[in-house]
């Protein structure tokens, strides 16, 4: 290997998504030496981006927004308004807010990735007083996992169910087709900014996940029963990701896990861009300290709110649909700040407790209280066979 393929920098981010190329950046901005490296650098990013706006850092210009949503809905037993304004992420205001212009951008594929040193397919070698991996999730294999399938359809043709600056955050609403006897999956509905809408039947906590199949059947019984009819030409999304990705140990001398990599998947809800972009900077002064980025990111208050949400997760698992309506009910009824304690606080520990205990209090009957904390139905769901079920369902009806 000649000398010429050894390059030398102050920080190495392997992987441009969101959470990398906004690592990249600020870094960059900080006065690092900066070394970017993804196989497309320049792609734009496939899914769909949605958070709290409360959650964005204040550096982030508003033109990373492509829509905005004042009181999100949720359907449980009833209507719940959430009063605290969501958004949909622009992926081209997203990306150009994220410019890489001092930084040195390699198209490439990592092919090692260790604390301080990155090869590349081609045998150039990037070394780095700190690397970061941002390459996002490993296999899902039969993990917990996140399983959506989304239909993208026009705003006209989806007014029936939202409209501009509405959008349905949990749809528990009985209309997806599922019976008693199968897996729970729920509705995401809002407006792109583009004149699209997204619905999205989600699924949350099975092993292994749910598959598209079953997803897009539930989501086009939803939209049938508002008396929505598609085309079949829709284009559509799909994700399929773990979200028991836990975060890195300190003391360890490795590349950084960071973003959904590090452990910044929430466990309860898949979200992860809004977490990891509000804790680059985090990450970045940590550097500039010269301390580690790890003990900076993940203290024992933000470790103890993961271990308490990883609770909740195995929860979800293994309920029923109607178990899941009385808990997601239960859990709407709490305070502002205890809601945020659950969907997006990093380290509000003591909240998230007592949101925690108290949303399995208020769940009701008292018998499913056991399904949420493990004590009864552990493995429900565990080896369910969505294609017998299907098989089932056909030869009755």
């Amino acid at each position: 290997m000649s000398d010429r393929a050894v390059r030398e920098f102050d920080l190495c981010v392997v992987g441009l998504g969101p959470t990398g190329r906004a690592l990249a950046h600020r870094a960059m901005r900080a006065g690092f030496r900066v070394a970017a490296v993804d196989p497309r650098p320049e792609r734009l990013w496939p899914p769909t981006f949605s958070c709290w706006i409360d959650e964005l850092p204040e550096w982030l210009p508003s033109s990373a927004i492509a829509a905005r949503i004042p009181k999100p809905t949720v359907w449980t037993k009833a209507e719940h308004r959430i009063d605290r304004p969501y958004c949909v992420l622009s992926k081209t205001g997203l990306r150009d807010a994220l410019p890489l212009d001092d930084a040195t951008v390699v198209a490439g594929r990592a092919t090692r990735v260790e604390a301080h040193e990155v090869e590349l397919a081609d045998g150039t070698i990037l070394r780095a007083a700190t690397v970061f991996d941002t390459r996002g999730l490993p296999t899902l294999g039969q993990r917990r996992a996140a399983s959506a399938h989304g239909i993208f359809v026009d705003a006209e043709t989806a007014a029936p169910m939202v409209t501009e600056g509405e959008g349905l955050l949990l749809d528990w609403r009985p209309e997806n087709g599922a019976g008693p006897d199968e897996p729970p999956s729920f509705l995401y509905a809002v407006p792109l900014g583009d004149g699209t809408v997204i619905f999205e039947e989600t699924s949350l906590g099975l092993r292994g996940g749910m598959p598209q199949r079953e997803l897009r059947r539930r989501t086009l019984n939803r939209l049938a029963a508002h008396g929505i009819r598609l085309t079949d030409a829709e284009p559509t999304e799909a994700a399929h990701y773990p979200l028991d990705q836990s975060p890195p140990k300190k003391g360890t001398v490795q590349a950084i896990p960071f973003g959904s990599r590090g452990g910044m998947m929430h466990p309860c809800t898949g979200y992860s861009v809004a977490d990891s972009l509000a804790l680059v900077d985090t990450a970045v002064a940590a550097l500039r300290q010269g301390r580690d980025p790890i003990a900076e990111l993940w203290p024992w208050q933000a470790r103890l709110v993961y271990w308490m949400r990883m609770r909740g997760l195995w929860g979800m698992g293994r309920l029923t649909t109607e178990q899941s309506i009385a808990m997601f009910d239960a859990f709407f009824s709490a305070s502002p700040r205890g809601q945020r304690a659950l969907l997006s606080a990093h380290d509000d520990y003591t909240v998230l407790g007592g949101v925690l205990f108290n949303t399995v209090a208020r769940t009701w009957p008292f018998r499913w209280r056991y399904d949420l904390v493990g004590w009864a139905n552990r493995n429900r769901w565990v080896g369910f066979d969505f294609a017998a079920a299907e098989h089932e369902e056909g030869r009755i009806g």
